[in-house]
This record gives structure tokens, sequence and C-alpha cells, in this order.
């Protein structure tokens, strides 16, 4: 009953659906499980039906029509057709899916392709714009492509991946065959990527498994990864380069170090030197080998000094720079710019002096470049141009002898259009190196000749040398010029490409059965290994120097220093410590009491500069008679002590004074005297310490000080003027005060006396004597009291006496008087009438004084806890800070001031170098030796092995 029930009802269903059901139902698996589709019935009918559908349903049944394209169906049917139609998983419809998703695999890898091919483009030739726009063309194109066949899918790998997680899903619970799931696994792609295009067991070659695990470093550093060269070498031989490099990069480290010892010539290992005449090739082998155009050109002769070029191989750096140690100026990755420090240092060279021997020290980082250890000379010259010193030819040749003496290897340039007889370069190795057993020849310009007479030349029988030639074409393709940019982008693929291009070119004369070496690839290779032996050879007796270097170092280090380890950073901190220790014994003794000297001495010199202004005698500034009236008016100082007490001018004279001495600006007086004195203490301290034989220290200290009292002065004289400010208006002295005041003017006297009897005294011994002084002094009376009547006022001389002669006179008739005036003042100020306060206007000198100890009290007192304090506290610190502060190269420098801590530095220095590198060439040593034994004990097996598990120690 059911059957037939469903059978109508789908038959039914299916006529009156639209097209778009129909092909949704003809997708839809043909079988369904009529007790599931029972069990799903009776669960749909437990629900509800929606108020529209019971309305709808009413309406049916008040007017008898039917729905819109559906028929009444018995009660409950309804529960069936509303059942979500449920899709399980089935293999006839895994298979659309799994076609669908196929597609987007050889997508994927035609995507990939064609990035990876613009990519290495791009790298190669360094043409950004064009390439870019290729890349997005291709990637464009390909990505439409992929879009079409996904019907409008996103992002490719987003949307594999959100595919493959999908179909992972939904053919985990269906029964595959082994096939279909191998490739969903990606099983099939292994191991088809293990077999041939045509799916033959083609097995990977055991060379390029060999380059690309063991040799990776020296591939990059042979040029071997370039456009044009194959990486031909097995497992072991690429491990074996890769060892080498790395012990030649510990020997060059060696080398710096010897070269920073220096003092001795057999203190080094050797460098290859490079050699040839002027344009053939020199620059162009160099700049080949570090993949830059980077040395200085130019029309007239622009090397003049050697250029010490240190290669080192960095495999895991992406970026290429260079440093110049010496000049200390950072890392510089624009070889443009390299180039231009290179032409100004040797243009500094006066062509007058023609060439120096000075090197300049350059240091090129880069993963493309080998370890090695060059030196450019100056190339040679046949004749001097018009415009060059007649030496020229005579100073490069002995550069030249000077740098390719043993141990050094000689790398002789010669250019291919030049007979081998006519070569400079070989002529100036068979000087030195006769049997050719040091010298490479290396043949440039190879394009320029046939290609038999350019190979006969490479196997030349008459020039023969033990390392033999090696031919290159070292320049750079014009038509790749312009995508370069000059001295920043890296030629080695390019030269590497146009010199295989040639070679390969002509294999009859270049080929693998000439037995001869082209191309900057091998060149690099030959040396790396030719630099390597080199060395090795040369670490026995090398070794030997250092022991007898390191020897006397020893023996200087213990006998003249007592062994006493000595550094630039321990010096400094011995001398800061030092300091601060004599300095915390200064402030210790300098505090309130020498202040308060320092201030009442400057008040003092005040008090007798207003004394002088107001009471005492004036110079003798005219020979002019005196006029008495004007003398009688202003009643001279010899009258005060029978003066009346209530007499105004006397008053005026002593508040006048008072007031001038109290708005003197104490504040900013006291400051200053005391900042001074503090100043000049610190000085002191600077020439009793060892600071005093650096200049740098000295002048660092005195900075600090002089900053640390400027900012503290300011402050404290304006906060000192407010303490002061009372005593501008009114000063009270008391009976102790002006104790102490009459005994302190009375000694202050007593010194302005000795002053003026000593300057009186030196100027009678300039006039003459004291007896022509006193006839000078008598006729200067004369005129002044009318009795001798002058005409000139003396400007030519009179009486006999000349004008300069007459000048001093009157200096001496002041100071005399000056003398008399102190004589009769001290008597006063002992007089009974100044031992009481209330005659402060009979004693004006006694009150002053006892004013100024006032002031001086009152500003020590502040000084000591304003500015002694302070400054006490802040100095030490800010010295021990700037100090501190100061980077290695300063604090080399300072300690390296003193001529003694210099030579002990020294001393210690070249001692810790010497056994540091006699370490590491000890150990090199050892590692050379067992490498020997082991060479010689193993067989054809076991060597195998030995290169297989070799250089482990590093």
């Amino acid at each position: 009953m059911i059957s037939r029930l469903l059978s109508s009802r789908l038959a039914s269903t299916t006529s009156n659906r639209p097209a778009a059901v129909l092909t949704r139902a003809a997708r839809s698996p043909p079988t369904r499980n009529v007790g599931s589709l029972y069990e799903s019935s009776a669960i749909a009918a437990r629900r509800p039906l929606s108020h529209a559908a019971l309305s709808r349903a009413s309406a049916s049944l008040r007017t008898g029509r039917a729905w819109p394209q559906r028929r009444m169906w018995p009660f409950g049917s309804n529960a069936i057709h509303n059942l979500p139609a449920v899709r399980h998983a089935s293999f006839a419809r895994a298979i659309p899916n799994l076609a669908m998703k196929l597609i987007r695999v050889p997508a994927m890898f035609g995507m990939a392709m064609l990035g990876g091919l613009a990519y290495l483009q791009y790298q190669a030739a360094q043409a950004g714009t064009y390439v870019m726009d290729v890349f997005g063309k291709a990637k464009d194109a390909a990505s439409g492509a992929a879009n079409g066949v996904l019907e409008g899918a996103g992002d490719l790998a987003a949307q594999l991946g959100r595919g493959w997680e999908k179909t992972k899903e939904d053919v985990g619970g269906i029964q595959m065959p082994q096939w279909m799931r191998d490739i969903y696994e990606g099983r099939g792609g292994q191991e088809g990527g293990s077999e041939g295009g045509s799916g033959g067991p083609e097995e990977p070659k055991q060379a390029g498994v060999g380059a690309a695990g063991a040799g990776a470093a020296t591939a990059a550093a042979f040029a071997l990864d370039a456009e044009g060269e194959q990486d031909d070498r097995d497992e072991s031989t690429a491990a074996r380069d890769d060892q080498m490099m790395m012990l030649t990069r510990k020997m060059i480290e060696i080398r710096s170090l010897l070269q920073t010892i220096g003092q001795s010539e057999s203190l080094t290992l050797p460098s290859i030197v490079v050699v040839g005449s002027q344009s053939s090739g020199k620059s162009s082998v160099l700049e080949a080998i570090v993949g830059h155009e980077f040395l200085p050109k130019g029309s007239n002769m622009v090397t003049r000094r050697p250029i010490e070029l240190t290669l080192v191989n960095t495999p895991k750096a992406h970026a290429e720079y260079g440093e110049f140690p010496a000049l200390g100026l950072g890392k510089i990755t624009d070889f443009s710019q390299i180039q231009k420090t290179l032409t100004d240092l040797n243009l500094a060279v006066p062509e007058k002096d023609c060439v120096s021997d000075d090197p300049i020290q350059l240091r090129i980082y880069s993963p493309h470049v080998p370890d090695l250890s060059l030196i450019d000379l100056p190339g040679y010259i046949q004749v001097e141009a018009f415009d060059q010193p007649t030496e020229l030819k005579t100073k490069i040749q002995e550069l030249c002898d000077k740098y390719i003496q043993p141990p050094n290897v000689i790398l002789a340039i010669s250019a291919a259009d030049v007979d081998l007889a006519n070569s400079t370069a070989l002529r100036a190795s068979r000087r030195v190196d006769p049997r050719g057993e040091r010298t490479i020849g290396v043949i440039t310009k190879m394009d320029l000749v046939d290609p038999i007479r350019g190979a006969q030349m490479l196997s030349d029988r008459n020039y023969p040398l033990r390392l033999g030639y090696v031919g290159v074409v070292c320049k750079v393709p014009q038509e790749s010029r312009s995508l370069f940019s000059r001295g920043s982008a890296n030629i080695t693929n390019a030269i590497t490409r146009n010199e295989s291009a040639y070679f390969n070119a002509h294999p009859e004369a270049f080929g693998p059965n000439s037995n001869i070496l082209t191309g900057t690839p091998n060149l690099r290779k030959k040396l790396m290994h030719v630099l390597e032996a080199t060395m090795s050879a040369s670490l026995a007796s090398t070794s030997e120097a250092i022991h007898h270097e390191l020897a006397e170092a020893s023996y200087e280090f213990k006998v003249q220093y007592n062994e006493r380890t000595l550094s630039a950073e321990s010096y400094l901190a011995e001398s800061l410590d030092a300091f601060k220790h004599a300095f915390k014994g200064f402030s210790d003794s300098f505090g309130r009491a020498e202040v308060r000297e320092i201030v009442k001495r400057e008040l003092d010199q005040q008090v007798l500069n207003l004394l002088a202004q107001r009471y005492w005698n004036r110079p003798v500034e005219s020979l002019r008679p005196v006029d008495q009236l004007a003398e009688s008016i202003q009643q001279p100082l010899a009258s005060l002590p029978k003066a009346d007490s209530e007499d105004p001018l006397w008053h005026l004279k002593l508040d006048a004074s008072t007031s001038t001495l109290t708005k003197l600006g104490i504040g900013r007086l006291a400051t200053t005297v005391t900042a001074q004195a503090l100043q000049e203490s610190v000085q002191s301290l600077i020439q009793n310490s060892t600071f005093s034989t650096h200049p740098f220290a000295v002048q660092a200290i005195t900075q600090a000080s002089e900053n640390i009292l400027r900012d503290l002065s300011y402050d404290t004289s304006d906060e000192l003027e407010i303490c002061v400010k009372p005593y501008k208006y009114r000063v009270e002295v008391s009976d102790a005060e002006w104790r102490r005041g009459r005994a302190n003017i009375g000694e202050v006297l007593k010194h302005e006396l000795k002053d003026c009897e000593s300057a009186l005294k030196a100027l009678e011994d300039q006039i003459g004597g004291r007896r022509k002084a006193s006839d000078v002094l008598a006729f200067i009376d004369r005129v002044r009291k009318g009795d001798t009547v002058l005409e000139g006022d003396g400007v030519g001389g009179a009486g006999g006496f000349s004008s300069a002669l007459l000048q001093k006179g009157r200096e001496a008739l002041f100071l005399r008087d000056r003398a008399d005036i102190l004589r009769m003042r001290l008597a006063a100020v002992k007089s009974r009438q100044c031992s009481d306060p209330k005659n402060k206007y009979y004693c004006p000198e006694v009150f002053l004084d006892a004013v100024a100890d006032k002031l001086t009290s009152t500003a020590d007192l502040f000084l000591d806890a304003e500015l002694l304090s302070k400054f006490y506290h802040q100095f030490p610190r800010i010295l021990e800070q700037r100090f501190r502060d100061m980077d290695e190269s300063t604090v080399e420098r300072f300690a390296r001031e003193d001529p003694k801590i210099r030579r002990h530095l020294d001393v210690v220095r070249r001692k810790e170098l010497l056994e540091h590198v006699l370490k590491e060439m000890e150990a090199l040593r050892a590692l050379e030796q067992r490498e020997k034994r082991s060479t010689v004990r193993s067989g054809s097996t076991q060597e195998e092995g030995r290169r297989k598990r070799g250089w482990g120690i590093f």
C-alpha cells in the first residue's frame, strides 16, 4: 500500500515540477531506502503545519478548487512532500567532484612554473618593471583560465585549500579505489615526481644532490649556480670544497690579526697579489671575482695606493656590502659609493709623489664571493705621459716588487691581444719567481683573438707556470649593461653566461679534452685552492716566528711591567677612582671657613677701593700747580680727627661709602669668587693626578666643573642678594663686631702700606736709584707748589728730566703720598678715638670693615649650604657618568695619550694577540696533520667513508 502510494506521488510530483526541479532530481541518486523515507515522513508528520498552509487547506475545502500547481493529497502526504532531500555521499556523485578538483592540479603547477620562470628572469636581469609586467600578465592569464575552469572560484591557493578540506570530509565515509585514495593523499604526486616526464624510472643525478647538499656554500662562491655553469662535483668533492673554504677563511682571519700586530715581516700569511700593465683587464678580473664594479676608473692613472681586498663569504646573508676598517664608515651596500671612496683615497696622493705604499684596506661580505685575500697594485706603464713625473715607472715597479716577494702568490694579468713575450706582469714575476712556482697566469680578452691562438697561449710551453693559465672574458655584455645600475647590481651571472657562450661555441679549442682552464668560475676555484695550499705551507714558519715574538713580548711584560695586566678600561677606572678620592679629601678640607676667608678678602679689597675713592689721595695726573683753595674746601683727611662730629661732609662720605658697599652686588661677587676658587682647586687636583697627561680628560673634567658651577651660580647669586637685602637700608654694628672690624682693618692697612712701599721702591729702582728718584720728586713738588714755572706740562721733558722720567716721578709721588696717608690712618685706627662705635664718622675704615664682616657672615653661610654642598654632590657623579658613557674608541684614545700607558697597552695587547693567533694556528696545523695521517692510512673504501665523515670538527 505504501509503495503504490509513493510511486503515484513521485510520478505526479515529477510531472508538475518545473525544469530546474527536474534537473536537480535527475542529479540526485536514483534509488532510495523506503524504510528511511517512511521514517522521515513519520517524523515530519509530527511537526505542526504553518498557519498559511492551514488557511490554504481550509479555503480549498470550501471552494473545491485545488492549490495552484499542486493537487490535494490525503492527510499526512504533505509531510512527505515537505521533507528535505538528504543527499548521502555516493561514488557516482564523487566522480564529478573529483574531476573538478583534479583540474586545479595542472593549473596550480602551470601557475607555479610561470611564476618561477618570471622570478628567475627578474633575479638574473634586474629588469624590474618589465619583468613585473610580464609576470602580472602571465598571472592574470593563468588566473583567468583557472577561474573559468573553477566557474568563478576565488584565489587559487585559498580555493585549493578549502576544496581539499571539503573533499576529505565528503569522501570520508565512502569506499573508494586505492588509486583514487592515492591521488587524494598525494602519494601519486610524489611517486610521479621521482619518475620522468614519460613515466619512466629516471633517477636524479648524484652530482646534483651533492652540489645542493654539501656544496651549497662553494657553489655560490665559485659561481657554479650561475647560468651557463653546471655544478658537476660529486658529494664528497663539494663537501671538501666547503671545508677548504672554511679553512681558508680561518687562515685569512689569522692573517688579519697578524696585520694588526705588525712590527715584523715574518708575522704574515700569503696573499694573492694582482699585477699587470694598464689596460690589461686587471680591474675587470677583480670585479668579475667580486661580482660588482667597485674599483676606481679614470682617464689618467687613478690607482696610486695598494688595495688590500679581503673577500668574506657569508652564505646565510642576503645583502652584499663593503667596509673600510681603518675609516670606520660602517657597512656600505652601494658599490658605487665604494668606488667613489676608493677614488678619493687614491687621488689624495699628490701627483708629485706618484704612488704611495700606504695600503687601503677593504673588506667585502657577500654570499657570492669566495674567501680570498687579494692585493690590487697600480698597473705597470711603459712610457710616462708628459704630465706625469719621470720617476713614475720606477716607483710603480719598486712598489710592485715589494708586494710580489715570497710567500705571496702572484696573479699575473696579461691581455690575449699582446704576446706573452711582451707581458709586463710575466716579466716582473719571472724576476722574483723564476721557476713559476707561485704565479698564476690570467689571460684576459680571449674573445679578441682566434680561438686556436687563444688555446695555444693557455697551454704555452715557452713561459711555463706550475700553477698554469686561466683564460677569461670578463667584460659585461653591452646588451645587458642597460639593465644594471652601475656599481649596485651583481654582474657575475652576466659575465659567466657570456663566457660560457663564447667558450662553448668553440669546443675544438676549449672543449673538455683540451685540458685548459677557462672562465671566471674556474679562476675562482683555482685561487681558492692555491691560496689555501700556500697558506697551509706557511703555517710552520709563521708559527715559529710567532713563538719568537711571543717570547720577547712575555719577557718585556714580566720584567718591565711585573706581569701587571692593563687595559684602557681598567686604566680609566683606576684614574677616575684616584681622582674622586682626591676630590673627596678636598671637599672635606674646603668648607665654610675657607669660603668666609675668600669672600672677606674680596670685600676688604672693596673697602680699600671705597676709601681711596672717598677719602684718600688721587693719582697725580699733571704737573700743574695745585689749587690751594680747592684743597682747603675739600678738607684733607688729616683734619678728620679734629673735625666737627656733625659736619655733613664726613657724614655724606661715610653714608655713600656704606651704600656703595651694600649695593655692590654681594651675591654675584661672593658667588663668583667662590666658584673661581673651586675651579682653581679642581685644576690643582687635575695637575696632581694621572689625568694631567691626558688633554682629553683635562678638558672633560674642566668643562664638567665649569658647567656645574655656572648653573649653580645663577640661582645662588640671586638668592644671596635677597638674603643681604636688609643691609642695604640700615646697618647696626655691635661692640664685638666693631672690635673685630678694628683689628681686621688694622691688618689690612698694614698689608696695603707694605704693598705701597714695595711698589715705591720698585719705581725708585726704575728711575735710577733712591737719590735720583728724590731729585725727580723734589722737582715735581716745586712745580706743584708753584715755586717753579713749567711750560707745556713737561710733555717734552723739563728740569733736565725726560718725559718718561717725569711720568714715573708722578707715579712715585702718588705712592709716597698714599703711604703717608696709610701711616696716618693706622695711627688713627689704633687711637682711643676709634675704640668707640659712636665715633664711626671719625673712623670710616673700621665701620666699613664691620659692615663687610656682616655681609661675609651671611654670604658664607648661604654659599656653604647652596653652592658647596650641591657642587660636592653633583661633580663626582656627573664626572663618573661622563667617563662611563664614553665609547670604546674614545676610552682607547684617552689611555693612549700617556706615552707610558700606551707602551704598556701595546705590550699587553701584542702578547694577547700572539697567544690567540698561536692557539688558532696550532689548531689548524693539528687538523691538517690529522687529515694527512688519515689519508695515508685509509684505503679506497675507508677513504670514501672518511670523505663522507671528514671535517666533522667544523
